[in-house]
């Protein structure tokens, strides 16, 4: 409900002028209900003028009795206004003005004292505030440990057991193939070359999580769990770095992966099309290197997963990632592709869990499970 101003205010229930509530037209003047004069809206229920509507409040609010000095019947006019007041007080409830809508002077000093709190409020949300020198400081450390320890041109990985042909893409898609071995291809021909690849990813991971204090800071058991639950999601996360969204392929140095390599390693389509349409997705964010590394940050300390014993201080962890992603986006990601970019965020992770469920299903399924490297057996168990 509108309540009545002073002076300063625009009054109650006012609707500004040129707008009316009994829906009549846009550009009609309207006229005072007490003196004729032009009315600026609704004050204290009553289509009124600036000085009507002050002359009300201030005599109600000083509980002033005027007494009219003729027959007090006096014609109240934009001229003669000022000439009665008795007169013109009375003319003002007769035409509706209420008594009761009139705030004292504590309310309409904590009226003004709200109104320039919200607007502060406005100013602060248009204008996002800067982030603070720990923010700056975390994104900091996570770049500089994502950097040592996730090596995007795979130099290490030198000791996979060799991967099979598979159809090279069209020549105006890729520039070249990267040499491979001689081996007949078969259903699960991939899936030694994938369990090597995903141990390299997996070391990568834990390397990168123990350079985080707040990581060490954890009991071990808890270090063991949020690893446990949360490496398949960051190496996802990681692989999408140097994914090629024209070509739709992992470009990993000399190595190049397509989701065909994914089929010929065991995995079924309900994985892989949605696991394609993810980092689609999430290419398509354009994300910078800081939002990258705070995202490995928010999945690697989630509180739900199975095994943790401190709850609260890693849902703290998470929060406080999250809530330096949120002030990055809105501080440094440009506009448009910044707008709603946080929640889009939110969602993709949520999709990466569900896919986390389903490959760790599809991996526990598929027949040679002895390709499958102890590291591997360990995050997925």
């Amino acid at each position: 409900m509108w309540v009545p101003g002073g002076q300063d205010s625009p009054g109650v229930l006012s609707l500004g002028a040129g707008s009316r509530e009994d829906g009549e037209p846009e550009g009609e003047e309207k006229i005072c209900a007490v003196c004729g004069d032009r009315a600026t809206g609704y004050h204290f229920r009553v289509m009124t003028c600036e000085g009507c509507k002050g002359f009300f409040r201030r005599s109600i609010s000083k509980g002033v009795c005027f007494t009219c000095p003729f027959t007090r019947n006096c014609t109240i006019t934009k001229a003669k206004r000022r000439q009665c007041q008795a007169c013109r007080l009375q003319k003002c409830l007769a035409v509706g003005m209420k008594k009761d809508m009139i705030m004292s002077e504590e309310a309409l000093q904590m009226r003004r004292v709200l109104r320039k709190q919200k607007k502060q409020e406005r100013e602060l949300a248009e204008e996002p505030a800067e982030l603070t020198e720990e923010q700056e400081q975390l994104i900091s450390s996570l770049i500089e440990a994502h950097k040592r320890h996730f090596d995007s041109g795979f130099s290490q990985f030198v000791h996979c057991r060799v991967r099979v042909p598979t159809p090279a893409p069209p020549a105006d898609t890729r520039a070249a193939t990267a040499p491979r071995g001689d081996m007949l291809p078969d259903n699960f021909s991939m899936l030694p070359h994938f369990a090597d690849l995903s141990t390299v990813l997996i070391q990568q991971v834990i390397k990168f999580a123990k350079e985080i204090p707040a990581f060490r800071s954890l009991p071990i058991d808890d270090q063991i769990s949020l690893l446990k639950g949360a490496t398949l999601e960051i190496c996802q996360i990681q692989f999408n770095t140097v994914f090629n969204e024209e070509t739709k392929a992992w470009e990993c140095g000399q190595h190049c992966y397509t989701i065909q390599d994914g089929a010929l390693a065991g995995f079924q389509q309900i994985y892989l099309e949605p696991l394609l349409k993810f980092h689609i997705s999430l290419k398509k964010l354009r994300l910078h290197e800081a939002e990258y590394v705070l995202l490995l940050a928010i999945a690697l300390f989630s509180p739900d997963h199975p095994g943790i014993t401190q709850r609260h201080t890693v849902d703290q962890l998470q929060e406080k990632m999250a809530l330096t992603l949120k002030s990055y986006i809105d501080q440094r990601h440009p506009l448009p592709e910044g707008r709603f970019l946080y929640a889009k965020l939110l969602l993709l992770l949520t999709e990466l869990r569900t896919l986390k469920v389903e490959n760790t299903r599809q991996i526990l399924h598929i027949q040679d499970l002895t390709a499958m490297t102890p590291l591997l057996s360990e995050i997925i168990s």
